[in-house]
């Protein structure tokens, strides 16, 4: 009978254990490359207020983030750099499509560190390697191949392109000096160190860049997740948006 008391002990001291990091407020982000130091920003500005909220941060290409939602990740928010992933993921019954909200905007670029003259598309003829996000899983890399199709350079440039896993990668490349330069948003090119931000891509080549957001399914009963998913729409969140260059509307 004493044993018997010690084993049920032991077993409710396990499942408190296991339960400790639901009661702990633990909140999963799967968020676009391009938005990591925004989300680190106002993440850590949450937890002064809220203490208990644990983040766990995961960053990459929407295209892959969306995927591993798709094969059962434990995601409680979702930010994409298109609305092509979130309407992936909405037509699969994944995310909460109809409380979905913009979060932000941004732009596309090129940058890097070639000393040749580098002022428009036309112009891209004339270097050896660019970067660019791969177009199949990384939005950045799918609104430049766009733009090389109706200016009508796509072919020719099919030899020079070098792909990268997403966003950041992309800027690595052209800050090395690996790559002549690369296609990023003007958000990444604010935060390069020695590539120089050579031209912006005209609007008109390209599908506008957008950062939609929504929580998951999965989420819907979380009340952390619901009050951090309000903190991201409210004054705080825009004024650091802007801060790293974003555009509201």
């Amino acid at each position: 009978m004493i044993l018997s008391i010690k084993r049920i002990t032991l077993l409710c001291f396990v499942l408190l254990t296991i339960a400790a990091p639901a009661m702990a407020g633990e909140l999963n982000l799967s968020v676009a490359s391009s938005l990591k130091e925004v989300i680190n920003e106002l993440s850590s500005s949450y937890s002064v207020k809220h203490p208990a909220t644990v983040f766990i941060k995961n960053f990459g290409p929407s295209g892959t983030l969306a995927g591993q939602i798709e094969n059962g990740a434990p995601v409680d928010l979702f930010i994409a750099a298109n609305n092509q992933w979130m309407d992936y993921l909405k037509e699969k019954n994944l995310v909460d499509g109809a409380n979905a909200k913009m979060f932000a905007y941004n732009s596309l670029v090129f940058a890097g560190t070639t000393t040749k003259k580098v002022a428009s598309i036309s112009d891209l003829l004339k270097l050896d390697k660019i970067a660019i996000g791969s177009p199949k899983s990384v939005p950045a890399g799918e609104y430049a191949m766009t733009a090389f199709t109706k200016a009508g350079v796509d072919k020719q440039l099919s030899g020079k392109l070098v792909m990268a896993k997403d966003v950041r990668e992309c800027l690595m490349y052209a800050e090395l000096g690996e790559v002549d330069g690369g296609f990023v948003y003007r958000t990444d090119a604010m935060l390069a160190q020695k590539a120089k931000l050579l031209f912006v891509v005209p609007q008109k080549l390209y599908p506008r860049v957008t950062y939609p957001m929504a929580l998951t399914v999965k989420a819907a009963h979380n009340n952390d997740a619901k009050a951090f998913y309000l903190f991201l729409q409210g004054a705080e969140a825009k004024s650091v948006l802007r801060k790293y260059g974003f555009v509201l509307k």
